[in-house]
Formats: structure tokens, sequence, C-alpha cells
């Protein structure tokens, strides 16, 4: 496994990041304790989840299996940097979610009980709160900083100008800030180019693609469903951006069938060979799946591959960063 540091911080974290979304909804108790310690196994260190994830109102069913998963005890909660989210709606009622001081405070208590744990290594704004002073917001993290529950604090689906706007905040408070922006970034979605990575990039925070392989469009999806192998693709909002993209699919997997490489691995390895980009966010299903994740570590994407790839899924604009992305 190899490691890298996350943004401008001296912490340590895997170049894969094991996702955790399907554990419960997709993935029984069993099974995700498994995916867990051979991710281990693997050496990945970097485990993402959020409270609402499970999908069951107020529960964090997810979080309640990571947190099981802990008290098995043999040192997995102290080898592995623990992310969660906060933001999503947890109650029925209207301070049970958001980003109020109250209801970061609420549900960072709320998360360390289930996760069953002391301390949450990256705590992550699920999403920017348009109604919620960045004083406000930064005056709770630094309480829960203080009181050692939360070490590192993150951002996810941020706009470059909400990254450029905490981190101004942060910094008239002396507070460290932002140290990572999780965004949905892969061959397909490329927007993020624009102002996200440099915003992150200029203010030293590491990006975390999420939906590395836009679900499973990039993973072979053509080539599975020919062989009966596809577990989605064939139904719902998969099967219409498979409808909207076939023809660039088609050409991506027969690019890839020319390399020699699984789609998964040559996507996985673009992103890890982007600009700015700490870990991708994979988020297995089956243990076959996060085994065969870990071959993107070993693909290396020559020039005229990462040309071709351009030309297959081409960025905003003119590529690169804005306004040169779009402008002169």
């Amino acid at each position: 496994m190899e490691y890298t540091n996350l943004g401008r911080t001296g912490l340590s974290v895997s170049r894969l990041c094991l996702g955790t979304m399907n554990f419960g909804p997709q993935t029984d108790e069993p099974d995700s304790f498994a995916i867990m310690d051979r991710a281990l196994e693997h050496g990945i260190n970097f485990f993402d989840t959020a409270n609402v994830y499970g999908w069951k109102l107020g529960e964090g069913v997810t979080e309640q299996i990571v947190g099981r998963w802990f008290a098995q005890g043999g040192g997995r909660r102290d080898k592995v940097v623990l992310a969660t989210k906060v933001y999503g709606k947890m109650g029925e009622w209207p301070n049970d979610q958001g980003l109020s001081a109250r209801h970061i405070i609420r549900a960072c208590e709320d998360s360390l009980r289930r996760l069953q744990t002391d301390t949450i290594d990256l705590y992550q704004m699920h999403h920017v709160s348009r109604t919620t002073p960045w004083e406000e917001i930064w005056q709770a993290m630094e309480t829960l900083v203080a009181q050692g529950k939360v070490l590192y604090v993150g951002s996810s689906n941020f706009a470059g100008w909400h990254i450029a706007q905490a981190q101004a905040a942060a910094g008239k408070r002396n507070f460290l800030g932002l140290v990572s922006e999780q965004s949905i970034y892969n061959l397909l979605t490329r927007h993020v180019e624009l102002e996200v990575i440099p915003a992150a990039q200029h203010y030293g925070l590491g990006i975390i693609p999420w939906s590395p392989l836009h679900g499973g469009l990039l993973s072979g999806i053509i080539r599975k469903m020919a062989d009966g192998s596809a577990a989605r693709g064939a139904s719902g909002r998969s099967a219409d951006a498979l409808a909207e993209h076939r023809t660039t699919i088609e050409a991506y997997e027969k690019l890839c069938a020319d390399l020699g490489q699984d789609p998964a691995d040559v996507a996985l390895a673009w992103l890890l060979s982007r600009p700015g980009v700490t870990a991708p966010i994979v988020g297995p299903r089956t243990m076959d799946q996060l085994d065969r994740n870990l071959g993107a570590l070993d693909v290396h994407l020559d020039d005229p591959t990462l040309t071709r790839l351009d030309e297959l899924f081409p960025p905003v604009g003119n590529g690169g960063p804005g306004p040169e992305a779009w402008a002169w």
C-alpha cells in the first residue's frame, strides 16, 4: 500500500479510502466486518462513513456497524483514520440537520456513541450550509477539537468559493480550518477541475473523490452486462447514464482491453494521477470487489493513454482551472 499526507497535514492515509455506504443496505454485518478486516490486511487505513448512511432516519446504521467492528478490539480503531460526516437529516425536528452549532455538537456526540470511539479523526461537513455563519460553525468545531473529540475538519460537496470563505473565516480565528474536500470526481464528471481543485490546492486541502467509477459505468459495465455479471447498470439512473454515454463507454472499454487492464483499475489510476488527489473512495459491496480495486495501485498510465482518456472524456472547456478553461 502507498501512503500520502492528507492535504497540508502530517496525517498519513492510504492512497485508497474504504467507503462504507453499502454496509447495511447492500452488505450485511458479517460481510462488512470481513471487508474491513481485509482492508486492513491490504494496508488501507483510511475509512469513510457518514451519520446518514444506512438511510434509516436517525439510526446511523452504517456507523453502528463500524462501531461494532471497532469493538472487537485487536487494534482495529488504532489502525484506522476514521472519517465521518455531519449535515444530513437525523430526526423530524428543525434542528436535527444542518450546520448549526447545536446540531454539530449533538451530531458529533451521537456519531461517537455509534462508532464506539472517543475521537473522530476527520469530521466532514457533508454539504455547505447557506444559512449558518462561519463564525458559528468554526466555534462549534473548535470546541470539539479542544475537547479531543475531533482532530481534523473537512468538507464535502463544496464549491471553490465555499472553501475560500471557510478558510478566510478560520484564518481570522487562528484555526486550522479545512484539511480536505470530498467531491464527486471521475472521468465522466470533471467540473471540480475548474475551481474546486485549484482552491483546495491553494489552501492545502486534500481531494477525496467519491463515485470514482461513476456508479459502475467505468468498471466494465458493458462487458459485465454481456456476460451477466453486472450487479447494476440495467435500470434506473445508471441505465439512463449508460444510454447517454454508451459510445464513449464502449471506446473506453476497448482502450482498457488494448492496455490489458481492468476498466475500474484504469479509472482509479487516472484519479490517482490527478493533481491534488489524496485518495479515491472505493465502496465495495463484496470482498472480491475490494481485492480487485487494489490493482489500480499497480497501473501506470503513460502520456499517450492520458491523452486518449482526455479525448474520450474531455475536460470542461479547454481543461484546467478557470477562467482559462473558458476564456482566453
